[in-house]
């Protein structure tokens, strides 16, 4: 199909010659003589491109170029011009402008400039493609039985920074990369049986920073220093979410991101309360009884962080005070944006944005939802246009011009499920679908991680359970009665609370605004 070209400009006549030899070259060309009729073609049709003349009477190229971006999915434009003056260019390119040409232009000018731009997708792709299958050997000789914790980190960067840049590739390439991620999690999966037990009993840096350290480590300095410090815990974010976020936020902050291991089962009432208290949870449950409870209900089981926080504070010797807020949804959110510069009179302030893994549940019992998320892209374009429309992004905008330190994390995050695999249980074991607690459960020791001294992990037994069975890879539970309904359903959704690099391997990011430095 003939690639489509809008060109506004009130002298087109002029340019008759132009237009042919680029329809000669294989182009569909739209002259029109106004900005106005521009924005009216751009808004019902879709074009390619659009070259648009800066010193048009009435509506002019900026305006012009104004109204344009305003719209749903805007074609790259060419400004061209008669004037060489600085300041219009940066006009121009302040609203975002592919290029810009003076005039007078000549018709190869046109077609280069054409060529260039509508090809730059394709030859960035033929780039990144190439790179990678570079790199294919180079990852997969270090997905072995011997890869240490810090590499797994590294490793998990490495595939999720391709995940990126090949999103939009050859779906044989893509196919390539997500078998390489597959034998990855494979890999961690024997990784983690083997080695997460003995990290219990040890401390930083003989193993991973885990979700229990996280205060300690990496809020609780910034405290002594003195330093106004805001603690944000979005639920459910994994890594490359994390990366979305990070490239809208590195114009107002200087960002330094580190990693750490969610705890066993990578579930909120685990892996969460883990880091408000600083305890794992059979520490929790005998420390504090009465603020562990153990069901199926989100609310019930972390109703409590706030005060977890507190204790943990007060056993480092840490005094500050702290507020604390749980966002639930838009109205929450909005709230906390109007009264940010309250919580910046308190020491610590720490919220907990709910959003992403509301986003994940949903998902999983939305068609709607999956045909608009079919994919991993898919999901992460998804939550990058919430973050850029959520109250969240308008707090981080206003404190960029504040004097505090923002520590930024998430207390798991989620994969694609797409296998199953068979679990044996009783009536009452508990229901989630990546991990699961209760007597004598069994299921295919080649796809779970089988605990079945919860003690020795620091779990609590709940309900007289005696043992805990973890999925690995991207496997999620299903019971042998009506076997193939459950599988179907359960099937291509995002689940959390197993053993993948996407569940544990967390981003924990500390922002501070460029104005500080």
């Amino acid at each position: 199909m003939a690639k489509r070209i809008l060109w506004a400009d009130d002298e087109i006549d002029q340019l008759k010659p132009h237009i042919i030899f680029l329809e000669n070259k294989g182009f569909e060309v739209t002259p029109v003589t106004n900005g106005g009729d521009a924005v009216t073609l751009i808004r019902d049709e879709p074009f390619d491109i659009v070259f648009l003349d800066e010193q048009m009477p009435g509506m002019d190229g900026l305006a012009t170029l104004n109204k344009i971006k305003r719209l749903p999915s805007p074609p790259p434009v060419v400004m061209i011009t008669k004037s060489e003056e600085e300041s219009i260019m940066e006009d121009a390119i302040g609203g975002k402008i592919s290029d810009y040409l003076i005039k007078p232009v000549n018709p190869n000018q046109i077609l280069l400039t054409t060529k260039r731009i509508l090809e730059r997708h394709r030859i960035r792709s033929e780039k990144f493609a190439q790179s990678y299958l570079r790199s294919f050997n180079k990852i997969a000789d270090r997905i072995r039985d011997n890869t240490g914790w810090e590499e797994w980190i590294d490793i998990y960067k490495q595939l999720i920074q391709w995940d990126i840049d090949l999103e939009s590739g050859d779906e044989s390439l893509r196919q390539v990369l997500d078998d390489q991620y597959q034998e990855a999690n494979k890999m961690f999966g024997r990784f983690v049986t083997d080695n997460y037990q003995s990290w219990l009993g040890k401390s930083t840096p003989q193993r991973p920073a885990l979700s229990t350290d996280i205060v300690n480590e990496y809020v609780l300095p910034h405290l002594r220093n003195d330093q106004k410090t805001l603690f944000l815990v979005i639920d459910c974010m994994r890594y490359d979410q994390w990366l979305v976020f990070q490239n809208l936020l590195s114009d107002a902050y200087s960002i330094d991101t580190d990693f750490y291991y969610s705890i066993l089962p990578t579930a909120t009432p685990y892996s969460r309360n883990a880091i408000f208290s600083g305890l794992f949870p059979l520490e929790i449950e005998d420390i504090y009884p009465d603020l562990w409870h153990q069901g199926e209900d989100e609310r019930s089981l972390n109703q409590f962080e706030e005060e977890l926080l507190k204790k943990q504070m007060g056993r480092k010797g840490v005094g500050q005070k702290v507020k604390y807020e749980k966002v639930l949804n838009a109205k929450d959110g909005h709230k906390v944006m109007d009264n940010i510069h309250n919580y910046l009179q308190t020491p610590l302030s720490t919220f907990v944005y709910n959003f992403v893994d509301t986003l994940v549940h949903s998902r999983s019992d939305s068609d709607v939802l999956k045909e608009i998320a079919p994919d991993v892209p898919a999901f992460r374009s998804l939550t990058k246009t919430w973050f850029q429309h959520s109250s969240l992004y308008d707090i981080f905008n206003t404190l960029a011009e504040e004097e505090v330190v923002i520590v930024v994390t998430s207390d798991h995050g989620s994969v694609r499920a797409l296998r199953d695999t068979k679990v044996y249980g009783d009536r009452d074991t508990s229901t989630s679908l990546r991990y699961k607690y209760g007597r004598n459960l069994t299921a295919n020791e080649d796809t779970t991680l089988l605990i079945d001294r919860p003690a020795d992990y620091k779990l609590p037994s709940p309900r007289h359970s005696n043992n805990y069975i973890i999925a690995k890879e991207d496997y999620y539970f299903v019971y042998p009665t009506d076997y193939h309904r459950y599988q179907n359903r359960y099937r291509d959704t995002f689940l959390h609370g197993g053993a993948s690099m996407e569940e544990m391997i967390l981003p924990i990011s500390t922002l501070r605004p460029k104005r500080m430095l």
